[in-house]
């Protein structure tokens, strides 16, 4: 169990990483097509091993999983289905930022659990510590995926289809 518990932390680490490398494509107008490969399978992957933890019940973090699995088949499609065409560009924005933020949204919930300090502020995440962190990584990812969308419309100057 250790080993899967690494990888997972190690494979949801490198997603929420490439992911905010994503996110400055997006704003700088960028395309960073190999770091978008890497945020989507890292992310993919990170979902998919979260349910490979023993479990007895639906959890809130099978759901959240599962939610991101649903937003990152809308992001593959729009990037390489559709090819970022027209308002596919938008949808890929929103999707692939969305399943960022669940990412993070994890991260920070695990965060709670784990680390002692974290833990001790909001035992059972129901404290206006653990919901003052969360609403402000919400804000972290409204604001940037709204500049994100606008930013990305459009690349290097060019109309949105090709």
């Amino acid at each position: 169990m250790d080993t899967l518990t690494l990888v997972h932390v190690l494979i949801s680490l490198a997603g929420i990483a490439s992911g905010f490398v994503v996110l400055y494509g997006f704003l700088n107008v960028k395309r960073l097509d190999g770091w978008k490969a890497i945020f989507l399978i890292t992310t993919i992957l990170t979902s998919v091993t979260g349910y490979f933890f023993p479990f007895v019940h639906l959890l809130p973090s099978h759901i959240v999983g599962g939610i991101s699995l649903v937003l990152l088949a809308i992001a593959l499609y729009a990037r390489y289905g559709r090819q970022l065409d027209r308002s596919w560009r938008t949808i890929y924005v929103i999707t692939a930022m969305g399943a960022l933020y669940f990412n993070v949204f994890v991260l920070v919930v695990q965060g709670f659990l784990k680390v002692p300090a974290l833990h001790a502020l909001a035992p059972t995440q129901s404290e206006p510590p653990f919901a003052i962190a969360q609403s402000i990584v919400l804000l972290i990812f409204i604001v940037p995926t709204v500049f994100a969308v606008r930013r990305f419309r459009t690349e290097r100057g060019l109309p949105v289809s090709r």
